[in-house]
């Protein structure tokens, strides 16, 4: 026992780890210790318990048996659990001991008393149950092989029996009956002593199932039902078909099948744990209740959703019982919280069983109900399991993807809602689409077609049938907006031909089998002009989307990435007007919703044209071709859409698609050869530009994404007078000037008019004068609102002006103007004077609310216009033309206001990070240009006051660097940093900082190192001591990166004079008391600590030999008597460990000088024989 006294401790360990460890070496030990046990001839058959343990164990097993009975009662730590491990384990390994045996001692052990507090009672009541379910799980329960016999006896008692397993389900049902809290954890045992019974062929295997059937139905058992008392009924039935079920579940239960539909309401009281059969009848458990689902609710889904491969075929119909059982069960309206807690938890349980054909039947109306309610508040009492559901389903999705459709459907079915992720505050919908796979997308948009015209149309109001496909229309363009969503050219394309049949066409006829979905459900009714625009700008939000998508396009055995196009390489809208030309030769399904004249359609078709015959240019043009095209496509697709405004620009583009691709084959308008261009006409690319920037000017999210897009793939063809129109967008202009613009260009339009009209007025021009004023009056319905405000504001200070003249306003001399009281002229003086004030105010106002606005629309369109910039810079890093980009981008950067911040900011980036870090540069670049661009840049850094101004024309500088760096041209560089550091120095005012040279000197070490003498020469022109210190801050940043290969020569020369400088300084400075402070002095010294260092290291004697150790002696001696540096002890340790090392450096010279002149007196054998007889004189 000494060796197995330690191993107990650990048992009670809250370690699972510990106590599994403890358990596996205790249990190895007394195996060892019963092995030697039963090699002895004879035992001592000492038994001082009484228990028989002795017998045929061991002393350590014996009482190990009862330490570990004793110790279940124990409420230290987990010494429960792991003593009950280490009880089940052992007593499955030995057979020296009877069920009877262990049973007595654990019933002995656990005995209750009446002195007994509640602690000690609840500890023993808990080591029974814990060690009478060791016994049966350990097998002894049911154990057939006899007792060994003895070398004194012979005994082949069993080791179990039916009286045995009749005491241990007594046991059990004292226990459960004993408290409330106990009664699951025993029955549970008893279900697991009839799995054992039933696993193992025992002879009294049927006399002990009659025994069970008779002690649980038991007359004084009968008189209430638990969940207890069905699981283990479903366990028995299996077992004892010959049993008379009918009679032993009457009257509670009609008939043997629990599951029946006659049963499943009594069922459902029971299972939500209230009275079965009586509603006066007194039930033990109830109110009571605990966050854990009860067991017995797994033994029902065994029955009812058997596991596959299972034996058991269901014995009802699980829709039904969750029906009953749950939704009108656990939650009911009038169901406490606490059972709507375990409806979710059967609810999850159920997810991970049903198929996805039973899902539907899980989502039901109570159900649904109370998540809802639950998840849309944070504050509702079962948030945190509703939040648990939900996350559950994303989990089970992302398992299986193939059940997000089903799941959908129901999230957004009948029981659900359509705005389930809007009503519950989550992205459940969202994110369970962004894991299923592509067929799961299609299905779900093809159910959502489904619903545009549903059983229900005849009998809903027509608000409510827009409003479902308002809804449906939102749901798909959600889809292609998504970027989580895995995109398929299928699905997508049914999304765009929804909305091109109900917003572009009207459906006359259905067609069955035709390739457009949409086609197949005759909307009935039609689709309002209200869905009809949303669903044209639902195409074109989805287009815009589409046009940034980037997509893996396949062309044979290559593969490649592209922006706006499908998996085949062909543009979106092209697909969108492939669809529109199919749909307008359907006639007989289909009428468009817009007729357009014939000299309309005829330019529409001439564009059809030549986008089709943009298709076939050779490859160099090819990209550009594809530009052009996207513009093209998009022109057609906004006609179609109502904008015939967009018909001008649409004949420009024309005209620069033929001159672009004048030598491809392009429509002639005849048969001569074409006129040789004038030198001031615009070039082809410039005409797309320019349009390309109209649509920015109102730009919508579609033409956007087409400017963008297009512009990308024409950039190899952009010249420097495109560069130049893009740059002249960026220019800035006064607000105050834009509306000027803006009034005489809507003047210039009514004087139009009126010349136009002057002689005869048709009907076409009423009407369409009758359009556009109902135009202007729809648009302008909420700025009216506003105007009506402000002039109740004017009219009433023309009432107070009036009132204070003398002049009545009210409404009695309105009607009878007779009354009124003449106003003489000086009063009508006085009048008019406030009168124009009024005016005058109100229109100043007016002016100013026009700049304000004119001043953010420029500023967004600028915003827009970078975006080209910021594209160009991107896909052509090495064209020359992005010189000129340098001082407009630096214009906006450092010259915009407080309200253009984010255009600032933009300018800034593509400075910073386009320009500043690309890898590749414009190697062709003018050298003129580039010096040009540099001294401006140079020219506004000594004249910037901000300095993150400063920053942005320091990166700019370090590009065009860069470039003269490529173009081998140094001298510029280096000659353009040399005047500004010159300004720098000699010039107060200069804003100039020594960030800005501190930059290039390190991204360019080896300029800096050809400027070092040029920032020597400049520290002594220097307007006060601080610039002259920053030029040594300059000079240590130069030489800590030496160039190498640099003549000795002229390096002795710059030592010797930064020596002298640096010395003459510091001695000035000793005495007077405006001059450098101990921090600079140290700077300086250490910039020479620096130098002489680097000399070291160079095995030239003519740059060692430039330091002179006894100088710097000499100012160290000057420093310490001096009476400001004198308590300074670092400076003078500075100054000390210069001398030193310029001595040792000293020294380093003159040993190489005698080892030169040794190593020529070697070579020399003349010398050295004259030196010996030298000697001996």
């Amino acid at each position: 026992m000494s060796t197995t006294l330690p191993l107990f401790w650990k048992l009670s360990s809250a370690s699972k780890k510990d106590r599994v460890d403890a358990s596996v070496k205790l249990i190895s030990t007394l195996e060892q210790f019963q092995a030697l046990h039963v090699r002895q001839s004879k035992s001592d058959g000492s038994d001082n318990e009484g228990d028989g343990l002795g017998v045929l164990n061991s002393q350590d097993v014996s009482y190990s048996i009862r330490r570990l009975v004793r110790g279940l009662a124990s409420p230290r730590e987990s010494s429960r659990l792991g003593f009950s491990v280490a009880l089940t384990e052992l007593l499955s390994r030995i057979d020296t001991v009877t069920c009877a045996q262990i049973i007595t001692l654990i019933v002995d052990s656990t005995k209750r008393q009446g002195s007994m507090s509640g602690q000690e009672e609840r500890d023993v009541l808990f080591a029974r149950l814990f060690g009478i379910t060791a016994v049966v799980r350990s097998g002894l329960l049911v154990r057939q092989k006899p007792l060994p016999s003895t070398s004194s006896s012979s005994s082949n008692a069993p080791v179990s029996s039916l009286e045995t397993y009749k005491s241990v389900l007594a046991y059990l049902l004292e226990i459960g009956e004993a408290k409330s809290w106990l009664r699951e954890g025993a029955w549970w045992t008893i279900g697991l002593a009839i799995d054992a019974v039933q696993s193992c062929a025992v002879p009294w295997r049927v006399e002990a199932l009659d025994a069970t059937i008779d002690t649980v139905y038991a007359k004084d058992e009968g008189s209430f039902w638990t969940p207890d008392k069905v699981a283990i009924t479903l366990k028995l039935q299996p077992l004892t078909p010959n049993h008379n079920w009918d009679k032993t579940l009457a009257p509670v239960f009609k008939g043997q099948n629990i599951f029946a539909p006659n049963n499943l309401l009594a069922l459902g009281r029971i299972m939500k744990e209230s009275a079965a059969d009586d509603d006066n009848a007194s039930n033990p458990t109830a109110g009571s209740w605990k966050a854990q689902l009860h067991v017995a609710w797994d033994v029902i889904f065994n029955r009812l959703l058997p596991p596959s491969g299972s034996e058991h075929v269901p014995q009802g119909s699980f829709s039904e019982f969750f029906r009953i059982v749950v939704d009108d069960s656990l939650f009911s309206p009038s169901s406490s919280p606490e059972r709507k807690y375990w409806g979710f938890q059967v609810f999850k349980k159920a997810l991970g069983r049903v198929r996805a054909t039973e899902l539907p039947m899980l989502f039901a109306k109570n159900l649904m109900r109370s998540w809802i309610n639950h998840l849309s508040n944070k504050d509702r009492y079962l948030h945190k399991i509703s939040l648990d559901v939900a996350k559950h389903i994303q989990t089970l999705v992302q398992t299986s993807p193939s059940l997000g459709f089903p799941l959908i459907l129901q999230l957004t079915g009948v029981n659900g809602s359509g705005q389930f992720d809007k009503l519950t505050r989550t992205k459940t919908i969202e994110s369970i689409l962004t894991v299923m796979d592509s067929a799961g997308i299609k299905s779900y948009v093809l159910s959502l077609l489904e619903q545009v015209n549903s059983p229900k149309d005849a009998e809903e109001e027509p608000s409510a049938i827009d409003s479902r496909r308002t809804w449906i229309a939102d749901q798909f363009a959600a889809l292609v907006h998504n970027g989580s969503i895995p995109k398929n050219d299928e699905w997508i394309q049914i999304v765009l031909d929804f909305y091109v049949v109900n917003g572009l066409f009207v459906v006359r006829k259905k067609s069955e089998n035709n390739p457009i979905h949409s086609l197949r459900v005759l909307p009935s009714p039609p689709f309002t002009e209200a869905a009809q625009q949303r669903c044209q700008e639902r195409l074109l939000s989805c287009l815009a989307t589409l046009n940034v998508h980037l997509t893996v396009v396949k062309q044979g055995e290559h593969t490649h990435k592209e922006t706006g196009v499908a998996s085949d390489g062909e543009f979106w809208t092209s697909k969108t007007l492939a669809t529109i030309a199919l749909l307008d030769r359907d006639a007989k399904h289909v009428k468009p919703l817009i007729d357009l004249d014939e000299e309309v359609q005829a330019l529409l078709a001439k564009t059809a044209k030549v986008i089709g015959q943009l298709r076939k240019p050779d490859d160099d043009k090819r990209e550009v071709a594809r530009g052009y095209e996207l513009i093209l496509s998009s022109f057609l697709l906004q006609c179609r859409c109502g904008e015939a405004d967009r018909l001008e620009n649409l004949e420009a583009t024309l005209e620069a698609t033929a001159k672009m691709f004048s030598r491809e084959k392009m429509p002639k308008k005849s048969k001569s050869q074409p006129m040789p261009p004038f030198e001031d006409e615009p070039s082809s690319i410039d005409i797309l530009v320019d349009v390309i920037i109209g649509f920015l000017e109102n730009a919508s999210a579609f033409t956007r994404s087409v400017a963008n897009e297009s512009f990308s793939r024409v950039t190899n063809a952009v010249q420097g007078s495109t560069v130049d129109l893009i740059l002249s967008q960026l220019e800035r202009r006064d607000p105050g000037d834009l509306v000027g613009e803006d009034e005489e260009m809507s003047s210039e339009d009514e004087r139009e008019g009126d010349d136009d009209g002057s002689d005869k007025e048709d009907e076409e021009e009423v009407e369409e004068e009758q359009e556009s004023s109902g135009e202007e009056e729809s648009g302008e319905s909420d700025s009216e609102e506003v105007d009506d405000e402000a002039a109740e504001k004017v009219r009433k200070k023309i009432e107070d002006a009036l009132k204070a003249s003398g002049v009545d306003v009210g409404e009695d001399n309105l009607e009878d103007p007779s009354d009124e009281e003449p106003v003489d002229d000086e009063q009508m003086m006085a009048l008019d004077d406030t009168l124009a004030q009024i005016f005058r105010t109100r229109t100043n106002k007016r002016k100013s609310k026009q700049g304000v606005d004119a001043q953010r629309e420029a500023t967004h369109f600028k915003n827009r216009v970078l975006d080209l910039v910021d594209i160009y810079v991107k896909r052509d890093p090495q064209s020359p033309l992005n010189v000129r980009l340098v001082l407009p981008l630096l214009e906006l950067a450092t010259k915009s206001g407080m309200d253009e911040r984010q255009l600032s900011d933009k300018a800034s980036g593509i400075l910073k990070t386009r320009l500043a870090k690309s890898k590749d540069l414009p190697t062709t670049a003018a050298r003129d240009e580039v010096e040009t661009v540099l001294r401006e840049v140079h020219r506004r850094a000594q004249r910037s006051h901000a300095s993150n101004a400063l920053a942005v024309l320091s990166q700019a500088s370090l590009y065009l660097c860069r470039i003269l760096v490529a173009l081998n041209e140094h001298d510029v560089a280096i000659g353009m940093y040399r005047e500004s550091l010159d300004d720098y120095m000699s010039r107060k005012a200069s804003q100039l900082a020594f960030s800005f040279f501190q930059d290039w000197a390190r991204r360019f070490p080896t300029l800096g190192w050809k400027l070092r003498e040029s920032v020597l020469e400049a520290s002594s022109k220097a307007v006060n001591l601080y610039r002259r210190c920053q030029a040594f801050q300059l000079m240590h940043v130069i030489l800590s990166q030496p160039e190498k290969g640099e003549e000795p020569a002229a390096i002795a020369t710059f030592q010797k004079a930064l020596q002298k400088t640096i010395l003459d300084l510091i001695t000035l400075s000793i005495d007077d008391q405006r001059s450098l402070s101990p921090t600079q002095i140290k700077d300086l010294l250490k910039l020479v600590l620096l130098c002489i260092r680097q000399t070291r290291r160079t095995s030239d004697s003519l740059t060692i030999e430039v330091w002179d150790p006894a100088a710097w002696k000499a100012l160290h001696d000057q420093l310490s008597s001096s009476t400001r540096f004198k308590s300074s002890t670092s400076v003078l340790d500075m100054c000390r460990q210069v001398e030193s090392t310029a001595a040792q450096c000293k020294q380093a010279a003159g040993g190489k000088r005698k080892a030169g002149s040794d190593e020529q007196i070697k070579t020399d054998p003349s010398k050295k024989s004259n030196r010996k007889k030298q000697k001996k004189k």
